[in-house]
């Protein structure tokens, strides 16, 4: 397979409603500024891959035919990817696939969300038909019926860690949305910056065991898009490629009374081997320069720091407790703030976690650059109790 490199970066503002855009026009504003960074046209465009979740969220089923239409790619080859939360990372897989396999020499990867649609006009609110759209990923026979949630599904999981390990701790998990919230104060594109403090986010109201308030993330509306090109014609693009030498994937059980335990993510421990091993890396730690991970809940992402092999299975909240993870930690994990700081617009998320890794090692990330970063990690999980999975290791040259 050849190698393919990011040569183009393009990301909207998450926002809790864009109310004066349609998702196509925000799909449009992300490939444009995409576009203009690797400085080409869309007639260089060969295929484009769509990363769009719910089509409920936008009250159109096919929404990516009217996007491939809007953004000006008529009779263009184009696929549109769906795997819940990680439908953003399973889009850049693809693209990745498309130009690695030499069929194309350059590929859009755009994610678009615009959860607020989904409204009930009656009422006069959003959250729960939003809610209601995501239960239809549930499974239909016996999750839906009982009211299954995202937070309800990963909660279990949380908890099934804290039995096995006594952690994650509350404290643990507060500490991942302080440095989340925090860091969300350094990008522009963010839509939950704050700075809190320990006892705002211990004593806010309980959302679902074990999680309160500020361990969840916001449901937001935005496009995020990379552009991937073939060694062939990358460098002519740009002086600054970025290169996928890692790209790794795994879907489990999507009932979880199959799997082994809960208490792991194994689909993460898998796509997370996979792309360590075509990337040459042994010693995550020592040799990855920072991350971004799937925090939806921030008992998730503690869970993570083990998935991708930062620690020992069952240590992963020591990583927060002694400051690894932090904006100036040894390894600092969602300098974008993540999906807690930035919002999740579900097939964004992993293409928005792509941008901001592109930036970092690029040295473009401004205010939140982590310095001589060269090497990034991003993982996408989704699904029921995080079935499908995947993991992208993005890194400069020299």
């Amino acid at each position: 397979m050849g190698k393919v490199a990011i040569v183009g970066v393009g990301l909207t503002k998450f926002k809790a409603r864009w109310p004066d855009k349609t998702y196509y026009e925000l799909a449009y504003d992300a490939a444009k500024m995409a576009l203009d960074d690797a400085g080409i046209g869309s007639d260089r465009i060969d295929c484009c891959v769509y990363g769009i979740y719910n089509d409920f969220f936008a009250r159109q089923y096919q929404p990516d035919a009217f996007v491939h239409d809007y953004i000006g790619m008529g009779l263009k080859p184009a696929v549109r990817v769906n795997t819940g939360g990680a439908t953003g990372g399973s889009a850049l897989r693809i693209g990745y696939a498309e130009v690695a396999s030499g069929l194309y020499d350059v590929c859009l990867v755009l994610g678009v969300e615009k959860c607020n649609d989904c409204f009930n006009y009656e009422a006069g609110v959003t959250t729960p038909e939003v809610l209601r759209a995501i239960l239809y990923t549930a499974d239909m026979t016996y999750d839906n019926p009982v009211g299954r949630t995202a937070a309800s599904g990963f909660g279990i999981a949380v908890i099934d860690h804290q039995q096995k390990y006594g952690n994650p701790t509350e404290e643990q998990m507060a500490k991942v949305s302080i440095k989340n919230h925090f860091n969300a104060t350094k990008n522009p594109n963010a839509q939950s910056p704050a700075i809190l403090t320990l006892d705002q986010v211990m004593n806010s109201r309980k959302i679902c065991d074990p999680f309160k308030f500020y361990d969840n993330c916001l449901y937001t509306e935005g496009s995020a898009a990379v552009i991937l090109a073939s060694e062939k014609v990358a460098r002519s693009i740009t002086k600054k490629p970025v290169w996928i030498t890692g790209i790794g994937a795994s879907t489990d059980f999507a009932l979880p009374g199959n799997r082994p335990n809960i208490y792991t993510f194994e689909s993460s421990r898998i796509a997370a081997r996979k792309a360590y091993d075509m990337a040459g890396i042994k010693n995550p730690m020592g040799e990855l320069d920072l991350a971004e991970l799937h925090d939806a809940f921030t008992g998730t992402e503690i869970m993570a720091y083990e998935d991708c092999f930062f620690c020992k299975e069952g240590e992963g909240g020591l990583l927060v407790d002694d400051g690894t993870v932090m904006h100036d930690g040894k390894l600092p994990v969602n300098l974008s703030g993540g999906l807690i700081g930035c919002g999740h617009a579900v097939g964004a998320s992993g293409i928005m976690q792509t941008c901001e890794v592109c930036l970092q090692v690029r040295g473009d990330a401004g205010e939140r650059q982590r310095k001589n970063a060269r090497r990034g990690l991003v993982q996408s999980i989704g699904g029921t109790l995080g079935a499908w999975a995947v993991c992208a290791v993005l890194e400069r040259e020299g």
